[in-house]
């Protein structure tokens, strides 16, 4: 066990507004069988965190949570401690690591519990940064594309919002299970992302008809789509659809997608597994993987991130805890 007793946070001491997110100094957590102590060096900053912060995800679950509460469902750094059981960790390990809804606490602190299964090394080629930031964003894109939408290869995919946290990732995973994507990316700064990262085509969600965009990429329809985000041009591209093609949107994407007559549409949630997880390493380690972190801030500005999260930004926000 770590001899830090403890240790730097921020912390809600009520749900509300970016005003709630305080510095705390708190005791580090502990331990039980089962789970390992990670050192966090950068904690990712969720598009769902503020939802969290309001209380959103405690009142739709039910749950009654002790405050002072820390958020944060995603982070990388080292292992501290390991719980009795825990073999396949030691002290001084690299991870990143999961842990949504954390009872225990979460990744805006120097140190959180967590699962031990919900861990994995950092997979190869990422830096902390990127690893602290990929695991959410990661797992919803897998989910989506892999359990939801089941792509084969040769498909044509369209993924909308492809220069945001899930979008971007989604398009290496996409292109890494053998198909063919049109990103749907967010001004000039998301175009040349989505460039970057291997899409085949890319529109401007906001200067480009995305719709003769889509026809023009598959003029038979296209077979899937993968919606990061919503509104009124993202349900004007679903006409580009094939009969028999399939659409699959994370849930929480506002206001909620339709799909055209003939067309599937699936709503996920990006749970995590071991079997998510070790999916998730292996498409990232089949070559160089771009997480793209747009701005890294201090712990103690974590309120300035998540006001961050309401402006114009691709790829993702993270907090640094050192």
């Amino acid at each position: 066990m770590t001899a830090q007793k403890r240790m730097k946070a921020i912390a809600i001491n009520r749900f509300g507004g970016v005003d709630t997110l305080v510095p705390r100094d708190l005791p580090v957590p502990g331990i039980g069988p089962g789970e390992v102590l990670v050192r966090v060096e950068v904690a990712g900053v969720g598009e769902w965190d503020p939802f969290e912060r309001e209380g959103g995800y405690a009142e739709m679950m039910g749950m009654t949570p002790e405050f002072p509460y820390v958020l944060g469902s995603e982070g990388a750094g080292t292992i501290a401690a390991v719980g009795e059981g825990v073999t396949r960790f030691a002290p001084g390990d690299r991870v990143y690591a999961v842990g949504f809804l954390n009872a225990r606490g979460g990744f805006y602190a120097e140190y959180t519990a967590v699962n031990a299964d919900m861990v994995s090394p950092i997979p190869g080629g990422l830096s902390t940064e990127q690893a602290a930031v990929v695991g959410g964003v990661g797992l919803t894109a897998v989910r989506g594309l892999d359990d939801t939408l089941h792509i084969q290869p040769g498909e044509s995919v369209m993924v909308f919002g492809a220069s945001g946290g899930v979008g971007h990732v989604a398009v290496q995973i996409a292109r890494r299970m053998g198909a063919r994507v049109l990103a749907v990316a967010s001004g000039e700064d998301g175009v040349a992302l989505a460039r970057r990262i291997g899409a085949d085509a890319v529109a401007d969600g906001r200067a480009d008809d995305v719709l003769v965009a889509a026809r023009a990429f598959a003029p038979d329809g296209l077979d899937a789509a993968l919606l990061a985000t919503g509104g009124d041009t993202a349900q004007q591209a679903l006409l580009a659809m094939r009969s028999g093609g399939r659409v699959a949107y994370p849930n929480g994407v506002q206001p909620e997608p339709t799909a055209p007559d003939g067309v599937r549409i699936d709503a996920y949630n990006g749970d995590p597994d071991p079997d998510a997880i070790a999916r998730l390493n292996r498409l990232i380690e089949q070559g160089p993987f771009d997480v793209h972190v747009a701005r890294t801030f201090p712990l103690a500005q974590a309120a300035d991130a998540h006001r961050a999260l309401g402006e114009h930004f691709v790829g993702k926000l993270a907090l640094r805890t050192g």
